[in-house]
């Protein structure tokens, strides 16, 4: 028998009012934000991650699904949102709107990665980006938006971790003051630390095998280095959190696991935090757009991963709102009568009303049976006698007491009590 690929999952008919919540609440809040709905194509031109991402990210080096299609076109199927986002800005034109442009999109995504609790190879994100404008609030802006999301979810005891990673202005020399500190640890290092030293000493402070952590402890940290644009950017950043009653923790190793980030760079954290455990993530990148052929554009985005929220509701008992029950439930009893029944089902449904239409031949107690597990609030029964006489014999599940109405005034019956549950 067939399996559902490793690192992929079915969503049954009871899982999905936790993802049905998280993504009303992330529409909700982006809306609330001023972020409108874009939609951007399940895979792209390979190119576009392998400069928007970074060559040297493990995204790129290790986990993208790519491959050749029919037309010879090197594609892969998104690992992120971003760089789609911002190829969709240049593309379209969108700098010539008023600034910055504020969008937001719920995505699959797709990485080949180990396959753990609350981290998939087919993977779902509630993405946000504000594209156009450097100003420190739009970063605040954004790690405020992410911030009332998850605590608007059910989410408690959340924790912020915050940095600045400096520009092209400040970062050679911290660069420089990372490398003289690694250097003389380079036999301690991991084989992928060996290599990030050379290629991409920045990502040093990322790395998570254990043999490297006491140098990363006492490596420098940037905010020592930063020059007096990034350091007043951070400051506008930290006073504007402060403002919306948000505490940071500044966490001098954050780096984040893309080459694109400049300035600030934040990790939203639950309680029982980990190595792979964020909520969510971002910052800003201002040098993105010029990597993808553009001009230079400044940008700050986030993104939240939809099933390590899920996970997260799970674990702390967050109260979800179920997924509505069918209303009625209508069945009918020997071939003549099934006609009517489709009438009957017909009328409420033209009145909005939902109702879940019984099929095939059953008994009267497994008609019921299934209605009672449908958690239907009505049903309604045509046999031969109500068939004959113009009536429904309609019954209350919360009573559980049939009545013989005629078909008009059952259906008017149901039509206003569900009406006054709605108001």
């Amino acid at each position: 028998m067939y399996q559902a690929p490793r690192g992929t999952q079915d969503l049954l008919p009871e899982e999905q009012p936790y993802f049905a919540h998280v993504e009303a609440t992330a529409g909700h809040f982006a809306s609330l934000y001023g972020y409108q709905e874009i939609r951007t194509p399940t895979f792209e031109d390979s190119a576009l991650f392998r400069r928007g991402t970074g060559e040297t990210t493990d995204i790129v080096e290790k986990e993208m699904y790519s491959f050749i299609d029919k037309g010879n076109a090197d594609v892969t199927l998104r690992p992120e949102a971003t760089p789609s986002i911002m190829r969709a800005y240049l593309q379209h034109g969108m700098h010539a709107r008023p600034q910055p442009i504020r969008l937001f999109q719920i995505i699959s995504g797709f990485r080949y990665d180990r396959p753990q609790a609350g981290r998939l190879r087919e993977f779902h994100q509630f993405d946000c980006e504000a594209i156009g404008e450097d100003d420190p609030a739009l970063d605040a802006e954004l790690i405020t938006l992410l911030w009332r999301f998850c605590d608007a979810l059910g989410l408690h005891d959340l924790s912020l971790d915050i940095n600045s990673i400096g520009d092209q202005a400040c970062r050679p020399g911290y660069l420089e003051a990372l490398r003289a500190h690694y250097e003389p640890h380079h036999e301690e290092l991991c084989g992928d630390c060996r290599r990030r030293l050379s290629v991409n000493p920045l990502r040093l402070l990322d790395c998570k095998v254990p043999s490297c952590q006491p140098i990363a402890d006492t490596a420098p940290g940037f905010t020592d280095h930063l020059c007096d644009a990034c350091r007043e950017h951070f400051a506008r950043v930290l006073a504007t959190l402060e403002a919306e009653g948000i505490a940071p923790t500044l966490n001098r190793r954050l780096v984040r696991g893309l080459d694109y980030y400049t300035r600030t760079v934040f990790e939203l954290f639950p309680p029982r935090a980990g190595s792979q455990s964020a909520l969510g993530g971002g910052g800003r990148y201002d040098g993105m757009a010029e990597h993808l052929g553009g001009r230079h554009t400044p940008g700050v985005g986030f993104a939240a991963g939809i099933e390590r929220l899920v996970l997260n509701l799970k674990e702390q008992n967050a109260p979800v709102p179920p997924t509505p029950n069918a209303q009625v439930y209508v069945g009918h009893m020997g071939g003549q009568a099934e006609s009517v029944a489709s009438d009957f089902a017909r009328s409420l449904r033209s009145r909005g009303v939902s109702t879940l239409r019984a099929v095939g031949e059953r008994s009267l107690r497994a008609r019921l049976r299934h209605a009672d597990a449908a958690g239907v609030r009505w049903t309604a029964i045509f046999g031969d006698e109500e068939l004959r006489d113009g009536t429904v014999s309609l019954r209350d599940m919360n009573a559980k007491s049939p009545e013989t109405l005629a078909f008009d005034q059952a259906l008017e019956r149901i039509v206003s009590s569900t009406q006054d549950r709605t108001e």
